[in-house]
Parts: C-alpha cells; structure tokens; sequence
C-alpha cells in the first residue's frame, strides 16, 4: 500500500463541543466510504476512534483519533479531536498537522462553550475551516438557527453548501447547493440522487446563487462571469469556493445526521471538492537545526524528506507507536534519518495507515499524508525527523501548558519506583501532563489541563502500570529570607577524651535582592581561619539554610561572609568548622528577622466580556494584583500575579464562574514576602521545632 500524491489527500480535523456527536461523524464518514465494514457506536462501545478502555467507559473522546477514508480518489485523513477542554493538548496536536478543519455543531444546541474556544484558536491559526451542522435528525433540531448563531457567537461568514430537507422525525435527506441536486437516505451509507423536490426548487435556487455569488468573489474571471450574467458550471463553483476557503474568507456549511448516515455522501463530496490539498501549502517553514536560520521544504515527492511527530503512544505488546505527518519528501520503512531536534539517528520501523486501533502497512508514505511508526528509540512528540543530507527543524506543537497541579502518594508501600515510571511514561504520551517530585514539601505533584484530566491520567497508572495513588492537596514550596543585617559567632567545641573538637567562626548574613540568590564571602584575614577550612564553613551555612529557619523552608537570597575565628592546631577540623558555620548562620539569622516568601504565578485569563467584572473581582480576592486587561477578538484578557497558595483548583473554579467560556494559562514569576497574618499561620502549622545541636 502506497501513499496518493499531495493533490489527492485531504487532512481534515474535527473538532466540536463535547457531544456535539464528531465521532460518530467520523465513524459514518469511514462506513459510507468503506474503511470499516460495520458501523459503531460510541454509546456500546464499539466506535472505531474511541477505543481506550477510559474512552468507552465514559463514552467521550479522551485521545485524538486518527483514520483514513478513500473517496473517489481522494485520500481523507480524519483526525477526531476530543471535544471536552481537558483533553486540548490533543486538539491542538490535531490541529497542528492538519490542513483544515471541520467545526461540527449538534443541530438542536448550536454554537457552544467549546465550539467558541476552539473558533477562537482556529482565528489565531488562519485555519481554513467548514461547519458541519450535526443530528439534524434530533429533536428541535434548527440548521438556519446554528447559521444566525455562527455570525452572531463566532463572527463567521457561513456559505450554505449542503441544506437539510426536513428536520428531525421528517428529515429525509439534503440537498447538494453546488449540483443542484437532492441526495434522498436510500440505508444506511447510502443515498439516491434525484431532482431537488419542487417544493424546494425556489428556495434552493435562491440560496444557490447566493453561493454563487460567493464563490465569484475569490476569482476575478468568476466575478465577471457571474456579473455578465454568465451560468458558473459547478466546476467553477468549486473552483471559486476553494480559493475562499483556503485563504479562510469562506466557510462552507454542511447539513448531516451521522447515526443515519444522511448528509455524510455530499459532506465528504464537499471536502474532496473544495478544501485545501498539502499541495496547496506553498513552502513548509522550519529552521536549521542549531539556528534560527529560515529553512523551506516545498510539500513535493521530489524534495528532501521532512516530518513531524505530533503525537506518541504506548501499547501493550507493541511498544511505543509514534504518529507523524511528512511535510515533504518520502519515507520507507527500513530508513535511516535524523532527529534533527536531538541530533540523533533514528531508523524508521514498520509503517502503518491508521484506522482507530486497526493498522494497514505501508510501503511508502508520501509528502503531505499522515501515519504511524513502531519503535522509534530516541524520538518524542514534538521532534522533526528529516533527510541526514538536508535537516531543518520545524515548528512542534504548540502545547498548552498544565493549570491544575495536585499531590499524589501511593496507596501502598512498594510501588513508589513503579509510579514514577508510569508517570513519566504518561508525560512521554502526552506533553500537557507534567509530574515532578518536589523535595523541599516531599511530594510528588502531577499537573494538567483540568480536574478530568487528572482523573483520566490516574486511570491511566493504574490500567497500564496496576499502580494505584491517592490524591492530596499540593503542599505551597514556600521559601524563608532575611531582611537585616546581622552577625554572629558560630562556636563548636567538644571533648571527649583523646583528640577533641574545635572551630570558631564569626558570620555576617546580609539580604540581597530577591531571586539574587545565595553568595558566600570569604573575609577572613590574618590566618584567623586556616583557607582550608573556609569551605567547610561554607557547607555548614549551606546545611543550615536548607533546614529553614522558622517554618522549616531553605533560606534564599543571603550573603554570608565569614569574617574571623578561631582554630586549634589539634583539634579543628573541617566537621568542626562546618558545625561552626551552621550554629553562626543560626545565631545571625535569628536576629536578621527571617520572613516567609511564596511563589507568585503570572496568570493570563481569557473570557468574554459579560464576565470581566466577576473574574477581576475574583483575582483580587485571591490576593492578586491586575497587571492589565485588554482585548482580543470578541475576548477580554486579564492579566494579573497570584501568589500560587490561592490558585489551587482555579481553573475549576473559573469555568464555574463563567459557564465553562473562561480559560487560563500560568508560569511561575517569582517569590515575594507573604503578609503577616499568612506567615503566622504557616509557621504555626509548620510545627518547626527549636532545633538543637
């Protein structure tokens, strides 16, 4: 099994509110044109795109989906996004290689919170896109309201192309606007073709010129057909519609009912016809590897391969299978290239074309089409592999970065290695969740988009790795400084018989400015302190900063200078200078007046406008400062600093607030002191001991 040519392969992401019913759109489009044999179903389970063991027990979209269909020459490659916002690292990864979108919308609730969020980011991408109005066959079911909707809620300019006839119990199949013809449900992937019903013929041949005179406007040589009152053929129509489309001026409409399959012959007609080919991208921009030198690859057979892989996963009795789409050139498998972003040598393995789980081998995969490969050894999600002879790196996929942070422990004693590995495979699989162990609050924080996705991750350790954890509250990694200058002697004496202990160290600790860090000074002059026992001294201070002071957190941002001491000829020694050292850092730091410090997050909140007014209200009582709020698109931005001790749950929170149409992203800033009140009450809950020596 080959690849077809550029011109002949379509990459068409689906993308959706959840629920709006994209999966089994995918899953009519692969039965109509023959990929699967028997149609599924995602509510039993048997839906060929959500076939995870989480996917089928929560019967939603978790993972991106990737299947091919052929259509009358025509290769389409579905990628199927999931629709719930926890699972965005996937969307974007879809629709970083795909060359076009499908928004489909549930005909009885049209444009919703998730179809706003990700219209926005189609915007900001420039991604040529179409709708797809969906379920016209449910109840209240309304294709000229989901229209109205799209103007109004995404500020989108529909061109109907295929309209329903009928609606929900009375559909009884669509109308082709293109053709100027009828396609009637004749079972299940199957329609008649006939004359538009004449009940119909005055409003279909109103809208058809409506679409004609769309079509015109991104040809000059249509635009003046169509203004001399020339009849555009259908060719032409699609020829019009395609440029508009690929410069995202037009957005086709389509009408389906993908549990009935009705619609689904013209949607895939439409695809075919008019959205943009590889072969429509002019050049693919990278970078030389080491560089930020611009680097081209024309999506061409001819040119030096190139690829991107976009998303990684590990099966049971496979290993890892790594998706990937080439931007030019060819691959075979058996071939060597490089992993230009890690300057590694790859060979590629057995390559597949995908259907869901289902994996058809093949020969050779060409510039523009979409694949899977086995075994890669160095390679991850987010690198470019590229001809040795020619490298270039392109853009990875732009992830969105983790908003929820919780604790986890494991349920039982033992299985902390296994854990690990499990979480740092899940990491490898999808970049938007992060783990780490933080030893300053000894617990291991996993991170990501929502509380859903957390849920799904922990599912995930316990079905692939039979590990299972609790969840816990994330302890705040607070930090400890001074804020005056003050000095101290450091004296440690012991004398047990035989040789003794000796050192004496005088210490001077000053603040330095926050984030400056920890500097050690050595002053002593005279021989006061032999020069080889000024770093013990050192490593003692070190010991003790680590300890904490008040609360038990590391001291940052502290000059300590040793200045003068004492030593015996006998008896000192570096593990009596470095006790030295960490008694004067005690003794100064307690007249120094230690504060407490808490991390402080930069937050950027996107919402609409009606919820501006609730989310800054919000921000402020979390002790955050507004830095500044500005517009973008038919959004508000707001962006503020919250100390991290208030943001637990946030995005949670935020999508209460605002009905689900809020986000946010967050990085962390900086420490700063926390006011007195919390700094007393973590001290408090601290329970930090008077340390003795």
């Amino acid at each position: 099994m080959k690849s077809p040519s550029p011109d002949k392969i379509r990459n068409v992401a689906l993308v959706a509110h959840g629920g709006a019913g994209k999966t089994m759109l995918a899953e009519a489009m692969l039965f109509t044109g023959g990929s699967v044999a028997r149609m599924g179903r995602v509510d039993d389970g048997s839906a060929s795109l959500d076939y995870a063991e989480n996917e089928k027990r929560r019967q939603i979209s978790i993972n991106l989906g990737i299947a091919y269909v052929n259509w009358n020459g025509t290769k389409i490659n579905v990628l199927d996004c999931p629709g719930y916002a926890d699972f965005y690292g996937d969307v974007r990864a879809g629709l970083r290689v795909a060359d076009s979108a499908i928004m489909v919308l549930a005909a009885p609730s049209g444009v919703e919170v998730g179809t706003e969020l990700v219209w926005q980011f189609l915007d900001q991408m420039g991604l040529p896109r179409m709708i797809c109005v969906n379920k016209m066959d449910k109840e209240h079911a309304d294709y000229r309201k989901c229209l109205d909707q799209c103007v109004e809620l995404l500020g989108a300019r529909p061109a109907p192309v295929v309209i329903p006839m009928g609606a929900a119990d009375g559909l009884k199949g669509v109308v082709d606007l293109i053709e100027g013809k009828a396609y009637i449900a004749d079972g299940p992937g199957k329609h008649k073709k006939v004359d538009v019903p004449a009940d119909m013929a005055d409003e279909v041949a109103e809208l058809r010129n409506q679409l004609i005179e769309v079509a015109a406007e991104s040809d000059e040589a249509l635009m003046e057909k169509f203004f001399g009152d020339e009849a555009l053929s259908p060719e032409e129509i699609k020829r019009g519609l395609r440029a508009g489309v690929a410069a995202a001026t037009i957005v086709p409409v389509v009408a389906t009912a993908a549990d009935s399959t009705v619609g689904v012959e013209p949607l895939m007609n439409t695809i075919a016809d008019i959205m943009p080919s590889p072969a429509d991208i002019l050049e693919v921009m990278g970078k030389k590897p080491g560089s930020e030198d611009e680097a081209k690859r024309a999506p061409t057979l001819d040119a030096p391969f190139s690829a991107l892989i976009f998303k990684t996963v590990a099966e049971q009795h496979v290993g890892e299978l790594s998706f990937f789409r080439v931007y030019s050139g060819t691959v075979s498998a058996g071939d060597e290239v490089l992993n230009s972003s890690k300057d590694e040598s790859e060979r590629m393995g057995q390559i597949h074309a995908l259907i869901g789980r289902e994996r058809k081998e093949l020969e050779v995969v060409t510039a523009g089409d979409i694949a899977g490969v086995v075994k890669l050894k160095k390679t991850s999600t987010g690198d470019t592999l590229c001809a040795k002879s020619n490298p270039i790196v392109l853009p990875p996929v732009d992830f969105p970065k983790p908003v929820l942070a919780v604790a986890v422990a494991a349920k039982s004693k033992g299985d902390e290695e296994k854990i690990n590995a499990g979480l740092l495979k899940l990491h490898e699989e999808d970049p938007t969740f992060g783990m780490a162990y933080d030893p300053v609050i000894r617990q291991t924080i996993v991170s990501g988009l929502g509380d859903l996705h957390l849920d799904v991750m922990i599912e995930k350790l316990k079905d692939k790795f039979g590990v299972e954890v609790n969840r816990e509250k994330p302890r705040i990694p607070f930090r400890e400084t001074i804020t005056s200058t003050a000095k101290a002697e450091g004296k440690y004496k012991k004398q047990t018989g035989g040789r003794g202990q000796f050192g004496v160290a005088w210490l001077r600790l000053e603040p330095r400015e926050r984030g400056a860090g920890f500097e050690f000074a050595n002053e002593v002059v005279g021989g006061s302190i032999p020069s080889k026992f000024i770093p013990a001294v050192q490593k003692g201070v070190l010991e003790r900063m680590g300890r904490g002071v008040i609360a038990g957190y590391p001291v940052v941002d502290v000059l300590a200078a040793v200045y003068d001491g004492k030593y015996h000829s006998v008896d000192s020694s570096e593990m009596a200078f470095k006790m030295a050292g960490s008694i004067a850092f005690k003794e100064a730091a307690a007249e120094a007046r230690v504060v407490l410090l808490e991390p402080v997050y930069d937050i950027t909140v996107v919402v609409p406008d009606e919820f501006l007014g609730d989310v800054m209200s919000d921000v402020s009582s979390r002790r955050g400062k507004i830095r500044e709020t500005g517009q973008e698109g038919r959004y508000q931005v707001v962006k503020a600093q919250v100390p991290l001790a208030e943001l637990y749950m946030y995005s949670t929170h935020l999508r209460s607030i605002t009905g689900g149409r809020g986000y946010h992203e967050q990085e962390f800033s900086h420490y700063e002191q926390v006011p007195a009140d919390v700094q007393a009450k973590v001290v408090a809950e601290s329970g930090q001991p008077a340390e003795t020596e």
